[in-house]
């Protein structure tokens, strides 16, 4: 009796999914993250808590104040590779020392956004060379602003900055050393920044919620509901009062644990950068960030041509072109008013010049009567 023939497995399209996961996992993946936010806010202690090793040093802010003169905002490059279970991601980190450190903070936010749209640029400018095997991508892919906690709502010069980086990058807002406000105090804060955000129209980043996975979509809608993240960075070891060590801050109250959830949202970040939507945050700066960028250098420039410099901008060139015909108008309908004051002016001197040609002839007549009545009374007085 004859074998029953093998049941057939399909053609193999199902084993697509474990070749790109080989193919990922020889490769390794780069992940660029950048920290916005004033000096002494923690942004390199989150950058090392989160990564779990010590990728920049502390900085020592007592010769801060010696840069102030220098006025300008800093771009530094840090760059490192994590290896977890054999599969190796490099990491650049890209931090804005001096960012809002001055009185005058007017067009601070400059050189961060330069930098952003000069990775793009690059990038642009690489795939259009015939060799394009070894690209150097520094593309942000995240960028965590840090807000002060101040427990009233954004500065002005938070909402500029996140209006100008929430059309360029995948913006996360994070409340930075959230153990310095109170649960309630917390609580009030958020909605408060959610709130300026809305009205102020700035786009942050949002988790992508997928409707065919309920768990993953729970899981989403819940870190968009958390956002701003509050935070709390420490690489420390403390006891805390029931025996565990944990990493987090020691006070005389007790222990902020950056990893208890009741305590901040470290979790909800580190889930959200690293553990479930990095690849979401890669695809979405390579689909959307850079897309629109290149479209719109595209508009305005031939293939190849290097960048169109602000001042030849045609964009800046139809807006000067508004501000002069405005002045422009402005000038006519100025002239137009000094003219009709000018009319005013010479009718007003012609009435006057004729009351007072009037006053003449009416002391010429006064004189000549007074003149006829002296000479009268001269001829009288000489009868007698």
């Amino acid at each position: 009796m004859a074998n029953p023939p093998p049941v057939s497995d399909g053609i193999g399209i199902a084993n697509l999914p474990n070749q790109r996961h080989k193919i990922v996992a020889k490769q390794g993946a780069h992940f660029t993250l950048m920290v916005v936010g004033e000096s002494g806010l923690g942004k390199t202690t989150l950058v090392n808590t989160l990564f779990a090793t010590e990728l920049s040093p502390p900085k020592n802010y007592a010769r801060r104040h010696h840069k102030q003169l220098d006025k300008l905002t800093e771009v530094d490059i840090i760059k490192a590779e994590l290896e977890e279970k054999q599969f190796k991601v490099k990491l650049t980190v890209i931090d804005t020392p001096g960012f809002g450190d001055y009185v005058n903070n007017r067009d601070s936010w400059s050189p961060i956004v330069d930098f952003i749209d000069d990775q793009h640029e690059a990038y642009m400018r690489q795939e259009q060379q015939p060799q394009r095997s070894e690209k150097i991508d520094l593309r942000v892919h995240a960028c965590l602003y840090f807000i002060r906690p101040t427990g009233h709502t954004l500065k002005p010069l938070d909402i500029e900055i996140m209006k100008r980086l929430g059309t360029r990058v995948n913006l996360i807002p994070v409340i930075a050393k959230a153990d310095t406000l109170t649960q309630n105090d917390l609580a009030i804060f958020k909605r408060r920044i959610g709130e300026a955000i809305a009205a102020q129209g700035i786009r942050i980043y949002q988790p992508p919620v997928e409707p065919d996975d309920e768990s993953a979509a729970e899981h989403a809608r819940m870190l968009a509901d958390a956002m701003p993240f509050s935070i709390i960075g420490s690489t420390e070891d403390v006891r805390t009062p029931d025996g565990r060590t944990v990493k987090g801050r020691e006070y005389l109250w007790g222990v902020a644990e950056v990893e208890n959830e009741n305590h901040c949202d470290f979790r909800k970040l580190r889930s959200l950068l690293i553990r479930t939507h990095m690849l979401d945050l890669i695809s979405t700066t390579e689909e959307l960030h850079y897309e629109n960028y290149r479209q719109q250098q595209m508009e305005t420039r031939k293939f190849g041509e290097p960048k169109v410099k602000k001042v030849d901008n045609p964009k800046f060139k139809e807006e000067e072109e508004q501000l002069r015909r405005r002045f422009t108008e402005q000038v006519k309908a100025e002239e137009a008013r000094f003219r009709q004051w000018e009319q005013h002016l010479i009718a007003e001197r012609d009435r006057l010049n004729k009351d007072l040609e009037i006053a003449h002839s009416a002391i010429k007549q006064l004189e000549s009567e007074l003149d006829s009545l002296q000479a009268g009374y001269g001829r009288g007085s000489a009868r007698r």
